[in-house]
């Protein structure tokens, strides 16, 4: 023991000689600048970023992913990547689209029987209340196929996928009104309604736009099909939608693109389609009165078009449900102000940010002041009955976004690679900054709500070109991070995106959310609810009906029980698996060799791996997250019998090592030893106030899992031992010890966090 202690003293006077050496010979703050030719500014730049170790962010940053099918969530201002969440793309880490229970959610955005296994997200939209985002939910749309995705922030996992029944595709989606009542889905692309068929030579017969107003049920946290509907519009490619707000509460504004209802045919040797829709000086600002509309749709004046409800145009135009205003052309974005005043829009191919007022709309259409009608007979207001200014901006204006200052809002400048900042009430532009390059979308800190965070904005840059180290002829995309608080705009960082092309981000208060940190003990992570199979430790089994086997395991620091499942070839088996675990951050997999099976298990977590054991052979299975010091002995064997195969009569499982008393007695020696290491550290963790942190309270329920484990082994190790069997009391000796580990390592985190913390002594 003495030589132990001086061994370790002896270590560390080493280590502290070596940092105070390392200290005395570290580079000042002004050698690492010369050195690395930094500025001022950029030290300035890098300290508004930087978060220490064991830092959080203040905000956090929910981007779509682009052709990844997936959604990528970042923190701000560090711009730490923290997760990607799939939606409408199998991803194998967190077993998403390999368990049985998220392949049923995979599968319900099959379309028209085909099995889809990508998306290009576009555009998230996280929950509100009053306006304001509340952190529940997150919406994503798919513009490879009219489909919507719902995502619980719980959990930061897909619980939802819904097919648009009327679409052939869509971009404008997805969009909230102010209370979560309806989720905004329009199309894109002109298509006959239902997806059916008609000649590109009736299109403006045959073919038509629409929008979708899907129910949010938020007690259920599911879209509600059963209680939606969509409104037909005419063969415009629509766009982008916002919701009204505050005084413009119960309206929605969908700007277009190729009001000329051009059909191209390029390989026909006619202009294609670039040429004949973007001819005419403006597009078409629609404007909806989606509160009336649903009152028309449960009135029951639709016509169901796939068992979809659809208020048609002229149903529509009876009841002044849709208008129309002329809006500078190609336009890429309309975003209502915070105050819900005015309506905000850019054309890429135009020069000026148009600002429309809510009040002259709502004038107009009450004076039923209208300039004509479109070619369907929806009346068209006068631009100049709706705006209330115009400002130059630049070229390309795209998207919009608002900051906590009143009147300001920030337009990416497309063609110009820059930022524009603006006061849309007085209509004069206040600054300009150049991005790296091409920017899309870009999005402030809640920019999009009634109370807007300001602070930071971030550009979407769908090029890099030079700003990354070369990865090859594919380069990554371009998140920069750009500081709002003073007059100027300030860019600050540089964030390549590895993923897919970025399109929108919606970024929320980091505070605002309550993720858990472990599921109620047995849920399906993918309704949410108790899943009916999940059992706990000393409820394990294994069972057969004919040629289907259900194993019923559970899975903990360091193995799964049963370790060993005896199947037939040819048998369909079933491993449903739950996360034992209470401890933070315990997750565990599992995988079948040479099976496409993997799954993460969160704890409290169930979830179901089946498998059809098609050919003979003996496969190991295995836990795929690093868990603890035994991680690679958390293992067992499928063993798949030949068909006709027949057990030799008295086998039985072959031991390794043979084990005497003297391994016995030194085993319960070291267990003895150890269990004065843990009552050490619960002495020390119960003397002070930790129940008052959540967090080591969880760490102490854990804890005493382990320790009641451990004491059942403990007691088998003892009968085994009087009974002279000292293989048996050896090994449950040990496995006594293992989960006196795991109770030591879980009382250490804990003690470790009190002190962190600044528990006192009680």
């Amino acid at each position: 023991m003495v030589k132990t202690f001086n061994k370790r003293l002896l270590a560390t006077t080493a280590i502290v000689a070596f940092g105070m050496a390392a200290t005395a010979s570290a580079e000042t703050l002004e050698e690492v600048m010369t050195r690395r030719g930094l500025s001022q500014t950029d030290m300035m730049a890098a300290a508004k970023t930087y978060t220490p170790t064991g830092g959080r962010d203040e905000f956090i940053a929910f981007a779509s992913g682009g052709q990844s099918g997936q959604i990528m969530v970042y923190g701000v201002p560090s711009m730490r990547i923290l997760k990607y969440i799939s939606v409408f793309t199998p991803e194998p880490w967190q077993g998403y689209g390999f368990d049985e229970e998220s392949k049923a959610v995979l599968r319900q955005g099959n379309i028209d029987g085909r099995e889809i296994n990508w998306g290009d997200t576009h555009h998230p939209a996280i929950t509100e209340t009053n306006g304001d985002l509340d952190g529940e939910y997150l919406f994503i749309n798919d513009k490879s196929a009219p489909r919507i995705g719902v995502v619980s922030l719980h959990d930061f996992e897909t619980q939802q996928i819904v097919v648009n029944p009327i679409l052939q595709s869509e971009h404008g989606g997805t969009f909230i009104t102010p209370n979560s009542e309806y989720v905004i889905e329009a199309a894109q692309y002109p298509g006959v309604l239902g997806r059916g068929y008609a000649p590109l030579s009736q299109f403006n017969e045959k073919f038509r736009g629409a929008i979708t107003y899907w129910k949010f049920n938020r007690e259920k946290g599911r879209l509600e099909p059963e209680n939606s509907f969509s409104i037909e519009l005419p063969p415009y490619s629509q766009d982008l939608t916002d919701a009204g707000k505050l005084v413009s509460d119960g309206w929605s504004f969908t700007n277009s693109f190729c009001a000329e209802r051009y059909v191209g045919g390029i390989e026909n040797g006619r202009p294609p389609f670039e040429a004949g829709c973007s001819q005419n000086d403006t597009d078409y600002l629609h404007v909806i009165n989606w509160r009336k509309a649903e009152e028309v749709y449960k009135a029951g004046k639709v016509t169901m078009i796939n068992n979809h409800p659809v208020i048609m145009m002229d149903t529509a135009i009876a009841e002044g449900l849709v208008y129309l205003i002329a809006e500078p052309k190609s336009p890429h974005g309309v975003d209502v102000s915070p105050d819900g005043k005015y309506i905000v829009v850019g054309g890429k191919l135009d020069t000026q940010g148009s600002v429309y007022s809510f009040e002259k709309i709502q004038a107009a259409i009450e004076a039923k002041k209208f300039s004509g009608t479109d070619p369907y007979g929806l009346p068209i207001i006068a631009m100049e009955d709706a705006i209330h200014t115009q400002v130059a901006l630049g070229l390309g204006p795209l998207h919009n976004q608002f900051d906590s200052k009143p009147c300001i809002v920030y337009t990416s400048l497309y063609v110009d690679s820059m930022i524009a900042k603006w006061d849309y009430c007085e209509g004069k532009l206040l600054d300009k900054l150049a991005i790296h390059y091409n920017v899309g979308h870009l999005v402030a800190m809640e920019g999009e709500s009634v109370h807007p965070a300001g602070k930071y904005l971030i550009a979407l840059n769908k090029l890099a070109i030079d700003r990354f180290n070369p990865v090859g002829p594919l380069h990554p995309q371009n998140h920069q991070l750009i500081d709002i608080s003073g007059d100027k705009m300030e860019l600050l960082y540089d964030m390549p995106v590895p993923l897919g092309e970025p399109h929108y981000v919606t970024a929320i208060a980091a505070d605002k959310l309550k993720p858990l940190v472990r599921y109620p003990y047995g849920t399906n992570s993918r309704t949410g609810e108790k899943h009916p199979d999940a059992v706990r430790p000393g409820s394990e089994r294994i069972e057969r009906d004919g040629t289907n086997v259900k194993v019923f395991m559970t899975a903990i620091r360091s193995h799964f029980t049963p370790e060993i499942v005896e199947v037939n070839e040819g048998d369909t088996v079933e491993f449903i698996i739950t996360n034992s675990e209470r401890a933070e951050d315990e997750t565990h997999g599992f995988s079948v060799s040479t099976y496409d099976v993997n799954l993460s298990l969160e704890p409290g977590k169930t979830a179901t791996a089946k498998i059809v054991a098609d050919r003979p052979g003996v496969y190991s299975y295995y836990c795929t997250e690093f868990c603890s010091a035994l991680h690679l002995e958390m293992t067992g064997y499928l063993a798949v019998k030949p068909k006709d195969y027949v057990e030799e009569a008295g086998a039985a499982a072959e031991e390794g090592q043979a084990y005497t008393q003297a391994d016995f007695d030194k085993q319960t020696a070291n267990n003895v030893a150890t269990q004065e290491v843990i009552d050490s550290v619960v002495t020390y963790i119960t003397e002070r106030n930790y129940k008052d942190f959540p967090e080591v309270v969880s760490l102490v329920e854990d804890a005493t899992d382990q320790l009641n484990f451990a004491a059942d082994s403990k007691a088998k190790s003892e009968e085994a031992a009087a009974k002279q069997d000292w293989q048996n009391a050896t090994l449950w000796a040990g496995q006594w010890w293992q989960y006196q580990v795991k109770a030591a390592d879980i009382g250490l985190r804990a003690k470790t966090f009190l002190d962190e913390h600044g528990a006192v002594k009680q």
